[in-house]
């Protein structure tokens, strides 16, 4: 529902006429606009741009990684340390949850690989349709092109609205779901970040996360495009290893991507941001052991031994990583099956298993899925998700320092956090409007 026609000539300052204000219209923001106004309260959202939930939109390559089915420990495992914030509100509104409130709007989703939802016709605006249409069915006015300038609090530190450009908007609450710093063009440019720490809010460094990884991209020219398949990479820093993940690998024109280099690319930031060494050590062959492998690889030369050693490796990989092997293995790629020497084929083997790649950086934020750091969760309450810092405000969604793996985890505690905090913010507002009823 667009914003009343009376705030176009509204002066500097209106009365107290809503219970819950919510800044940002990502996937929060709409949850908590629509999690408030089901409790009963008088909602008000403000998107800085022309539509809602545009990031909602581009995410899962357009397709929309709603969630996944994983049980409520292993989900809080895939945000690391910090997963464990997320009980509170995981244990109140959670996957099964998200599923249901759109597929009452109409839209099917379907399970695929690694326990992920989509919705059926595989076209993430269904899902934003589907929650922009829940919010208007509940009345929750909607101002877009709108961008708050500030929070607004009393002298006694208690969130009483928000400015805009020109006018003064009270509240008894406010929801600060901005999003973060990943695909800016959505509309996700930090704001939140410079509210929260005027406020008093700790915020950790912000970085880029789930990012695509460059490395010399002239030492690959022909891999570029190349896809491989149920791979293993595992992340080294300074020869150590310090993650490992199973899944697919893409080369790009610049280096890599894909669910592995995705998976792992946060501890890669961290690192090079350090300084320190990054390499990215791929297993072609993570289905078999060193000892099968070689003995899969002697019978090969033995049965095809009047054939080249370039034809041999046909059968194990692709055909643009066969110049490679070779050149890092110091084989010519006609020597002879019949007569390949036992310590060249020890070589090859290795090279299968341990296939690396030095990464020289990371991509910006204009193409990672989400962002690393942001406000502290030691200054949030994870029953509630109102501030510790500042009464009657309340942060939800990407803006928390909370960074999860692919697979919908992200957008999940998005939703989740960003409903916590619309019920408990109505709440709150609720009680006090009986306390101003009752004077």
């Amino acid at each position: 529902m667009e914003q009343p026609a009376i705030f176009a000539t509204e002066q500097n300052k209106v009365s107290k006429i809503y219970d819950v204000i919510v800044v940002g219209g990502g996937a929060a923001g709409l949850l908590a606009a629509g999690a408030a106004a089901e409790s009963g309260a008088k909602v008000l959202l403000f998107e800085k741009m022309k539509k809602t939930g545009r990031k909602i939109g581009i995410s899962g390559k357009g397709r929309c990684n709603i969630t996944n089915n994983a049980e409520l420990t292993e989900f809080m495992a895939h945000f690391g340390k910090n997963g464990k914030f997320l009980r509170g509100c995981f244990s109140k509104f959670f996957s099964e949850d998200i599923i249901e409130l759109i597929q009452k709007q109409g839209i099917e989703v379907t399970l695929e690989r690694g326990g992920r939802y989509f919705p059926t016709s595989g076209k993430a605006l269904d899902i934003v349709q589907a929650l922009g249409d829940w919010v208007d069915k509940l009345g929750v006015h909607i101002s877009r092109n709108q961008p708050i300038k500030e929070i607004m609090t009393d002298d006694h530190g208690k969130i009483v609205g928000v400015r805009t450009k020109k006018i003064e908007f009270n509240a008894h609450t406010v929801i600060l779901a901005t999003g973060g710093a990943s695909y800016p063009r959505t509309g996700s440019t930090g704001d939140g970040y410079k509210f929260a720490a005027q406020l008093g809010h700790r915020i950790i460094p912000v970085r880029p996360a789930l990012v695509p990884l460059n490395s010399d991209s002239a030492q690959f020219p022909k891999l570029t495009g190349l896809d491989l398949k149920h791979v293993e990479a595992s992340l080294l820093v300074n020869g150590k290893n310090k993650g490992r993940y199973f899944g697919d690998l893409s080369f790009t024109s610049f280096g890599l991507s894909g669910p592995t280099i995705l998976t792992l690319s946060g501890l890669a930031v961290d690192a090079l941001d350090q300084k320190e060494q990054v390499t990215v050590s791929i297993d072609l062959k993570p289905a078999l052991d060193i000892k099968k492998l070689d003995a899969r690889i002697v019978r090969d030369l033995t049965s095809r031994h009047s054939e080249s050693i370039e034809l041999i490796l046909r059968g194990l990989i692709p055909r643009q990583l066969i110049p490679i092997c070779l050149q890092q293995c110091k084989i010519a790629a006609q020597t002879s099956a019949g007569t390949f020497p036992a310590v060249l084929r020890k070589q090859i083997v290795h090279w299968l298993k341990n296939f690396t790649i030095e990464v020289t950086g990371y991509r910006s934020f204009a193409e990672a899925i989400i962002t690393a750091g942001g406000v502290s969760i030691k200054d949030v309450n994870p029953t509630t998700m109102e501030s510790r810092k500042i009464e009657g405000l309340y942060i939800a969604g990407e803006l928390l320092d909370l960074q999860g793996d692919t697979g919908g985890y992200n957008l999940q505690a998005a939703f989740s956090t960003g409903w916590l905090a619309g019920k408990s913010a109505a709440a709150v507002a609720a009680t006090a409007t009986l306390n101003e009823e009752g004077q």
